[in-house]
C-alpha cells in the first residue's frame, strides 16, 4: 500500500509516517517510481508505535521495544531487555515528576511570601 492509504488507515499523517521510517520505526520498500510502499502489516506497526508514544517513550527507546511488540496494540513478547528498559523509563519518569513537584512547591513558597 502507499504512504497515503496507510495514512488513511492508521490516522495518522504521512509528514508522521516519512519520520518513523527515518528514526528505523517503519520500513517501507521503493517502488520504481520512487514511492514509497508498505506491507499490509505496516498498520499494526504504526498503531504499536502510536501507543508507544502515547506511554512517553521516546522514539529511540520504541526502536529497542518494538521488536518484541506483537498484535494489534502495544502488547509485549518479554523479550530479555524489553523489562529493564521500560522499567528504566518508569523510573526516568518518577523522577521527572518528583523533581517536577519540588519546582512546584518552590514556586507555591514564592507565592506565599508575596502575599
Amino acid at each position: 500500500m502507499l504512504i497515503g492509504e496507510l495514512s488513511r488507515r492508521t490516522g495518522v499523517s504521512a509528514r508522521s509516517l516519512r519520520y518513523y521510517e527515518a528514526q528505523g520505526l517503519l520500513e517501507a520498500r521503493r517502488g520504481a517510481n520512487g514511492y514509497r510502499a508498505y506491507d499490509e502489516d505496516a498498520v499494526a506497526s504504526v498503531r504499536k508505535i502510536r501507543a508507544l508514544l502515547r506511554a512517553g517513550l521516546s522514539t529511540e527507546v520504541i526502536r529497542q521495544v518494538l521488536p518484541c511488540a506483537r498484535g494489534e496494540q502495544a502488547s509485549f513478547d518479554w523479550c530479555a531487555e524489553l523489562r529493564a528498559i521500560l522499567d528504566g523509563e518508569l523510573a526516568d519518569l518518577d523522577e521527572q515528576i518528583e523533581a517536577l513537584r519540588q519546582s512546584r512547591g518552590a514556586l507555591v513558597g514564592l507565592l506565599a511570601e508575596r502575599r
